[in-house]
């Protein structure tokens, strides 16, 4: 029997076990093997690989809800606009040809930001789902570092705590670039960021987009889809942002000038006012010379993100950054103080959602067993257009400034029978192999369903495959990865049917 005091005791440790669960942290009791910080795609994967080993993990994010940006107002709410907006585009314009007439088609705005909520708050519900199932702490709250293996947490729901880790890996990822002088305010209702763009309460009759990398291009598509008329203001001669090839670049650009983008290169932004509703830009070129003005009901400032470290106090550990703000490391994610990894997009490399997901894993096999595999010559880049765009490796102006001697292979979607029942011809699949060795040095694509096919071409990559390799290998007929047989065949000997 249990006395009154053992009783009152065995209670209270009970209700206090109920009460740090519901707080989402864990008990004091020793300290954690990994904890990370920020729970974005990078953050997140890194806790659920930790648990999985067997590490006692946690997880601090200050967001409500976990996936960071690309779950809650990036990379999904983005692709949900895409693909809906696409849709209604292709009744509108397309279905007829098809022979499909319909008749009264209109957007339904509300019920369409509508769906891209549920799709977010679905996966986001689901990541922390997994957290549960792999017995990962969330604590919500923003961290700050006391030393390097304690970490303070602001709690969001009112007071703070302390965790203790052997380990902390950096995952707090990036923010939207301010406009550069800070002649631009972003507002969120007429001058927006990508967060603002995607819950635009009506589609504005004009939208300039400043900056014709990949959001830009990808949300001035949506809204050009529905109904505005767009115009992408970028600072360079082509759009596509790093990493595109030039010659996709110029067809890309083509295929959306055919569906009513305007752009305007080697152009700058100097500043914007609002006025009588409008918003009125001043531009110039950008080698300098006469200013011109366009109106604007709303504009979407797109001009890049930069690194996330705000209040994580690594000045105080002497953490590294370099003069762009992100967290230098080594090649195997330590940071210049013992015992802390960072990932992601607040360190170098593209800030892509999937590199920051190898690099968890990579970090933390790190951790578990001193060795982990990342390789950067071999992360696709996609834009979710229609036509997509999608590569992976070096391009063609890259391979040229370093000297390679390549060859190119090349394969129009016009010449493939999926393509052409699907009366979805645009674009091509482009090669570019080592001339001596027939090594595949990159793939880059237009057209439909680039976004999936290029996983083809990021395994070539990865196991150093030959063109010969790809053209030898069975595709499905009729499917559009035929296209991506031919354009190997075309780098190593001739296609079939172009």
């Amino acid at each position: 029997m249990l006395t009154n005091a053992a009783r009152r005791l065995r209670e209270a440790s009970l209700l206090l076990a109920r009460w740090q669960a519901s707080r989402g942290y864990a008990s004091d009791s020793g300290p954690y093997d990994a904890v990370i910080i920020g729970g974005g795609p990078g953050g997140y994967v890194a806790a659920i690989k930790a648990a999985q080993h067997g590490l006692k993990t946690a997880c601090i994010e200050k967001r409500e809800t976990l996936g960071g940006t690309c779950l809650n107002v990036g990379c999904i709410p983005s692709k949900a606009m895409l693909n809906n907006s696409h849709i209604y585009h292709q009744i509108e314009t397309d279905t007829k040809k098809r022979g499909i007439d319909v008749a009264g088609v209109s957007v339904n705005l509300p019920q369409m930001l509508k769906a891209k909520d549920e799709a977010v708050t679905s996966l986001t519900k689901g990541v922390a789902l997994l957290f549960r199932q792999n017995k990962v702490d969330w604590i919500k709250g923003t961290a700050s570092f006391i030393t390097p293996n304690r970490i303070a947490v602001q709690l969001n729901d009112g007071g703070e705590t302390e965790v203790e880790a052997k380990n902390v890996i950096i995952a707090t990822g990036s923010e939207v670039s301010p406009f550069p002088g800070g002649t631009i305010e972003i507002d969120e209702e007429q001058i927006v960021s990508s967060t603002g763009a995607l819950s635009l309460p009506k589609v504005p009759e004009k939208l300039v987009v400043i900056g014709g990398g990949v959001i830009g291009l990808e949300l001035g598509s949506v809204w050009n889809r529905l109904g505005a008329q767009v115009t992408v203001v970028e600072f360079l001669g082509g759009i596509g942002g790093a990493g595109i090839d030039e010659e996709i670049a110029k067809q890309f650009q083509k295929s959306l000038q055919k569906q009513g983008m305007k752009f305007l290169l080697n152009t700058k932004v100097l500043s914007a006012e609002k006025k009588d509703g409008k918003v009125y830009l001043k531009t110039e070129a950008a080698k300098g010379g006469k200013e011109d003005t366009l109106e604007a009901d709303v504009v979407l400032v797109a001009v890049g993100r930069r690194p996330y470290t705000q209040g994580l106090g690594l000045d105080k550990l002497g953490v590294e950054l370099d003069n762009k703000g992100r967290i230098v490391i080594d090649d195997q994610f330590n940071t210049s103080v013992s015992g802390i990894k960072c990932i992601g997009d607040v360190t170098f490399g593209p800030m892509l959602a999937h590199k920051a997901e190898e690099e968890g894993i990579a970090a933390v096999e790190y951790i578990k067993t001193g060795h982990g595999h990342v390789n950067y010559h071999a992360i696709p880049s996609v834009v979710y257009t229609h036509p997509e765009v999608a590569w992976v490796g070096k391009t063609e102006q890259e391979l040229k400034a370093a000297g390679v001697q390549y060859k190119v292979g090349k394969f129009p979607f016009a010449a493939n029978s999926r393509a052409k029942t699907n009366v979805d011809t645009e674009g091509q699949v482009k090669f570019l192999v080592e001339k001596e060795t027939d090594r595949i040095l990159g793939v880059h694509i237009m057209g439909p369903n680039a976004g999936e096919m290029i996983a083809e071409g990021v395994l070539a990559v990865e196991y150093g495959a030959s063109a010969e390799d790809i053209a030898r290998t069975c595709h499905a007929h009729p499917t559009l990865s035929e296209a991506f047989k031919e354009g190997a065949m075309a780098a190593y000997d001739k296609p079939i049917h172009f």
